[in-house]
């Protein structure tokens, strides 16, 4: 079987895969539903019971679509970053953009009793939060684009985003020493993500925010490609290096941070994903590994989330505790599973 093949035969697994998930994430929950009733919902039809379809168009469908938002972003984002920086280990939130958003929201949550109470009551809302994560993000891109401006050096740029990353933190750590047990609990949920709270309204802003991101990174394959040789190679080939440098950067800032924004810090996928798709696929040519991240992002993102839900329980597990615990072991799997071919 040619390479080319068997390409194609798993992008066509990876599409089916993602479309049986869908279906899969939106039957299962507190009450079950059947795949034919979620597929007829989906298609205009009619439910078996009324109160289905309400559940699959009002609730569940916007979670979804959220979910793939999320692990399409994350995925690219840490992409980008790992190739810009040309390290295994970077991710969407290396330069200081989560921190950021979670300075904004801390200082919205834990520093509320200090505004007047028709401020702090929509501050408070989740629009309040959206609009003082989207700000916290957006300050610390600033600072990074400033710093990029007059830097040379890439990986100063990499120390330059952890620094922004420590100080956010300790001023966060800060204001949650002077807070009470209620706004440390509001905060705490906060962190550990959530993708079902979002309104129609919400997951369109969320949509064009990702869609320009992702369009943006669509531009960078040809010089993410010529960045796996060096900075120098790229140079050598024609790149504007300052340029495409501004562009990664701010693909991955308007998806990183629009999502951060809308579902709370999400962890392992940026990270964990682009590697499952480099392993899977056993090539370094962005222009596939691109739509493979694309799509093993939306996949692991729509499984994370079905755990999360315990089908058939009431109970909800927070998201960023089940992309951790389903994808740290799979990632050291296939890495040892790589050993061993090698071997």
């Amino acid at each position: 079987m040619t390479h080319s093949n068997r390409n194609t035969i798993l992008f066509t697994l990876l599409t089916l895969s993602l479309l049986l998930l869908l279906l899969l994430n939106i039957s299962l929950g507190s009450v079950s539903i059947p795949i034919k009733d979620v597929f007829s919902s989906l298609i205009g039809g009619n439910s078996t019971k009324e109160t289905w379809h309400y559940i699959i168009i009002d609730y569940r469908l916007p979670k979804a679509i959220t979910a793939i938002l999320v692990g399409m972003g994350l995925s690219i984002s840490g992409l980008l970053m790992q190739t810009l920086f040309r390290n295994p280990l970077a991710g969407p939130y290396v330069l200081g953009l989560s921190s950021g958003a979670s300075l904004g929201v801390a200082t919205v949550i834990l520093g509320a009793a200090f505004l007047p109470p028709f401020l702090a009551s929509f501050l408070l809302s989740s629009y309040g939060i959206v609009l003082a994560s989207s700000l916290g993000s957006f300050l610390v891109l600033l600072a990074v684009l400033a710093v990029s401006q007059k830097l040379r050096d890439t990986m100063a740029i990499l120390i330059v985003g952890l620094m922004f990353g420590s100080l956010t933190s300790a001023i966060v750590g800060t204001l949650t020493y002077f807070s009470s047990a209620e706004q440390l609990q509001k905060f705490t949920f906060w962190s550990l993500g959530n993708l079902g709270n979002l309104s129609w309204s919400s997951i369109v802003i969320l949509s064009i925010c990702t869609i320009i991101g992702l369009f943006l990174s669509l531009f960078s394959i040809k010089p993410l490609n010529a960045l796996l040789l060096g900075e120098n190679y790229a140079r050598s080939l024609g790149m504007n290096y300052e340029k495409t440098r501004l562009i990664i950067i701010l693909a991955t800032s308007i998806l990183a941070g629009s999502i951060t924004a809308f579902a709370g810090p999400i962890a392992f996928i940026g990270l964990a994903v682009p590697h499952i798709a480099k392993l899977v696929f056993q090539t370094s040519n962005h222009t596939i590994l691109f739509w493979s991240t694309l799509l093993f992002g939306a996949i692991i993102m729509l499984i994370c989330d079905s755990i999360s839900q315990l089908p058939g329980s009431d109970i909800t597990l927070p998201i960023n505790a089940v992309t951790s615990i389903f994808g740290a072991p799979i990632v050291i799997w296939l890495l040892i599973r790589k050993r061993k071919m090698m071997n």
